[in-house]
């Protein structure tokens, strides 16, 4: 456990401690596994954990038994035996069998006094997601996911009965509770199911309720800035903070630019490797963005990868079949955008980090993907003009198509 003492506060939190583990493959570089370590790491965080130490490992492919190899695995058993880390976090999906093998290295025994928890990528999410949830619809379609995870994992969650050996009068009580279990949770997931749906209805009526306004979904990578934008438009206290999914729930406000009313929607963020389970879970919650007329795709552009993550959100925005929607593309936080400029006597090919901001307009960022794109700072309110005159001409050219003879508006 590692301790934090809070502003404001004499007491002291204890925070758990976790270990990373990822591999570098035939598919994925070094630098690629760190920047998957990096937003691992930033996961860890988000859910309240302290990351220790990183293990990499170079394969041809993940160890089918135990992820790292034979040798690798143990050092980080050693590792985290010495140091006492309270979990070891994966970066990759782990199979139930590798969970199993996994487990048994690092708690050969229940009786061990320290427990170490084994968790992998998608458990992670899933637990930040459970933290966040607030509202009915929210909880519903993370417990969903939560379920169909656990399902094929529930082996694994047994560990504490006695083995089970073949042969007459061998087959204990373990194997009939695993079984009973796994059809209670098969009746649990067809049970949330049956609320998702009920809560579906309630919001296609409430989306029926708001008239044929025009509507606008902000769109993008977790943690880009779209709450705060999201507040400084409809200038509403959407919670916004600089952590991972810090929006769950999609918030719908009524927003007005130059006497031109529409819909601003607020949804949860995308991020690479999400589980299919999740997304799946969550796709009621994107409706918003399939319904809205203009979507505003939200990029850091501070961030080193944000090609990457560009990429990563129109991807789900095709499995949804909402790419081909108008779309504006919101460069933000370029008040935290690193200039370096690069010495006269200095070769070495220019990087994305030695271009000027002003450099950097005049590239294919200003027309990404043939869409129109925009420069702000929403945190300094830098640009915002320039952003409500695009926003005001795009809004403008639906409302002309929906409502002709409304020309007094504008």
């Amino acid at each position: 456990m590692a301790k934090e003492k809070r502003k404001g506060y004499d007491t002291e939190v204890q925070k758990e401690t976790c270990v990373l583990v990822g591999v570098v493959t035939q598919t994925q570089t070094t630098e690629l596994l760190d920047e998957y370590l990096d937003e691992l790491e930033f996961l860890a965080e988000t859910a309240e954990a302290v990351t220790v130490k990183r293990f990499t490992q170079k394969l041809a492919y993940p160890d089918p038994k135990t992820f790292l190899g034979s040798g690798k695995i143990l050092d980080v058993v050693e590792y985290v035996k010495k140091n006492k880390a309270d979990m070891v976090v994966f970066d990759d999906e782990l199979s139930p069998s590798q969970i199993r093998n996994i487990e048994k290295l690092f708690n050969p025994t229940e009786f061990e006094e320290h427990q170490v928890k084994i968790l992998d990528r998608n458990n992670l999410i899933l637990d930040i997601f459970a933290r966040r949830a607030r509202t009915a619809h929210a909880k519903t379609q993370v417990e969903l996911a939560q379920y169909k995870y656990l399902l094929p994992r529930l082996t694994g969650m047994w560990t504490h009965l006695q083995k089970q050996k073949g042969g007459i009068g061998m087959k204990g009580p373990g194997e009939t509770e695993i079984e009973t279990d796994r059809r209670v949770i098969r009746e649990k997931i067809t049970l949330l199911q049956k609320q998702l749906k009920q809560i579906d209805k309630q919001k296609q009526t409430q989306r029926g309720n708001r008239g044929a306004m025009v509507r606008v979904a902000l769109v993008g990578y977790t943690n880009v800035g779209k709450s705060t934008i999201m507040n400084m438009l409809s200038k509403s206290k959407v919670f916004a903070e600089n952590k991972l999914f810090a929006t769950l729930d999609t918030t719908v406000r009524k927003v007005v630019v130059q006497n031109l009313p529409f819909l601003l929607s607020d949804t949860v963020g995308f991020i690479r490797k999400l589980p299919h389970h999740l997304v799946e879970s969550f796709k009621s919650t994107l409706d918003e963005t399939r319904e809205a007329d203009i979507l505003m795709h939200v990029l850091d552009i501070s961030h080193p990868n944000f090609e990457d993550q560009y990429n990563v959100v129109n991807e789900t925005l095709s499995d949804i079949e909402v790419h081909d929607k108008p779309t504006i593309v919101v460069f933000n936080k370029i008040d935290a955008f690193t200039y370096i400029k690069k010495d006269e006597d200095d070769l070495t090919p220019k990087t994305r980090e030695n271009y000027s901001l002003e450099e950097l307009k005049e590239t294919w960022m200003a027309n990404i993907g043939e869409k129109e794109a925009v420069f702000i700072s929403a945190h300094t309110k830098e640009n915002l003009e320039g952003f409500r005159s695009i926003l005001y001409d795009k809004v403008k050219a639906v409302h002309e198509v929906r409502y002709p003879f409304n020309n007094y508006l504008y």
